[in-house]
C-alpha cells in the first residue's frame, strides 16, 4: 500500500485538497459571497481534482522509469497504467457530472485539458529542460483557480460582480504564489534525483547546469515570492498591522530562511530540508486563507 501512496504522491494530493477546502470554507463562506457548489458539490470537485493529479503523477512516474523495471520496487508498469486509466476516468467523469450539475457543461473541458497536458508532457515534452517544473507549477495553480471557476463564476450577477471579482482576484494571487513555490519545489526534487535522471536520459535543470549551481539559482529565485508577498502587503494589507505581522511570520520568515539555507546547502540532507521548508510554506499559505475572516472583517 505504501508504494501505491508514493506512486500517486499522496502528500501532494493532501496539500491540494486542503488548499481547495481553505479557499471554499476560509474565503468564500465567511464573507458571504454568492456561491454555486453545495458541500456535496465541493467534495466532488476535490475528488475530481486529486484523481486527475494522481493520474498525472502516475503517468510521469511510468515514463520516468528505467526501461520496464518495477515502479517503487513492487508495482508493475501494467498495474500503474491501469491505475492511470482508473484515476483519469474517475476525475473526468466527475468533472462532467459536476459541470452539468451547475449548468455549465463546457467547464468539463478543463478536466480533459489538464489530463491531456499531463499525458503530452510525459510522452513528448519531458526531454525539454524546465518544462516539467513549469507544467506541474501551472497545474498546481489551476487546482486553486478551478474552485473559483466552479463556485464563483456561475454565481456572478451584475449586482455582485464587484465583490465576486475581488474574491476571485485573491484566488489568482494565491495561485501565482503556489505556481512559484511548486516550481521551486520541483527544482529541489530534481536536485535530489539527479543521478537517476541522468541514468534514464532526462534533461532536468540540475543535470544541465549542475546541482550546486541549481541550488544557488533556487535561492536567488526565492526573491521573487518574497518580493511578491511584500508587494501584496504594501498594496492590500499595509494599514492592517495584525495582518502584516501575520504574513511576515507565516510566509516571509520561512521564505527568507529557505533562501539563506539554499545558499549554504551542500548535501542531500540539506536539500531534503529545503524541500520540507517549501511544503511548510505551502501549508501555511493555505492556512492564511482561514484568517482573512478575522483580519479583514
Amino acid at each position: 500500500m505504501l508504494h501505491y501512496l508514493k506512486l500517486i504522491q499522496y502528500d501532494n494530493l493532501v496539500l491540494i485538497a486542503f488548499a481547495q477546502l481553505c479557499v471554499k470554507y476560509g474565503l468564500f463562506e465567511p464573507f458571504g459571497v454568492a456561491i454555486t457548489l453545495s458541500d456535496f458539490g465541493m467534495a466532488l470537485l476535490v475528488i475530481a481534482t486529486i484523481c486527475i493529479a494522481a493520474a498525472g503523477n502516475i503517468i510521469i512516474a511510468i515514463y520516468n522509469q528505467e526501461g520496464r523495471v518495477l515502479l517503487y520496487a513492487s508495482i508493475t508498469e501494467t498495474s500503474a497504467n491501469r491505475l492511470f486509466i482508473i484515476f483519469n476516468a474517475i476525475g473526468v467523469l466527475i468533472g462532467f457530472y459536476l459541470s452539468n450539475l451547475i449548468g455549465k457543461p463546457g467547464f468539463a473541458a478543463l478536466f480533459v485539458l489538464v489530463s491531456g497536458i499531463f499525458y503530452i508532457y510525459a510522452s513528448y515534452l519531458k526531454e525539454i529542460v524546465g518544462v516539467k517544473n513549469i507544467v506541474i507549477g501551472i497545474l498546481a495553480a489551476l487546482s486553486l483557480i478551478v474552485v473559483g471557476i466552479f463556485d464563483l463564476l456561475p454565481a456572478i450577477t451584475e449586482k455582485n460582480r464587484e465583490s465576486q471579482t475581488v474574491i476571485f482576484s485573491i484566488i489568482l494571487d494565491y495561485s501565482i504564489f503556489a505556481f512559484i513555490i511548486i516550481t521551486l519545489r520541483e527544482l529541489v526534487k530534481d536536485c535530489l534525483t539527479i543521478d537517476r535522471g541522468h541514468n534514464i536520459g532526462l534533461k532536468t535543470i540540475p543535470i544541465v547546469f549542475g546541482k550546486s549551481r541549481t541550488i544557488k539559482l533556487i535561492g536567488a529565485t526565492a526573491l521573487i515570492p518574497i518580493a511578491a508577498v511584500f508587494f501584496y502587503i504594501y498594496t492590500y494589507l499595509f494599514s492592517n498591522t495584525q495582518a502584516v505581522i501575520f504574513i511576515l511570520v507565516l510566509l516571509i520568515a520561512p521564505l527568507l530562511y529557505f533562501m539563506i539555507r539554499s545558499f549554504t546547502a551542500a548535501s542531500d540532507k540539506h536539500i531534503i530540508h529545503l524541500k520540507l521548508i517549501l511544503k511548510v510554506i505551502l501549508f501555511t499559505a493555505s492556512i492564511s486563507l482561514l484568517f482573512y475572516q478575522f483580519i479583514l472583517k
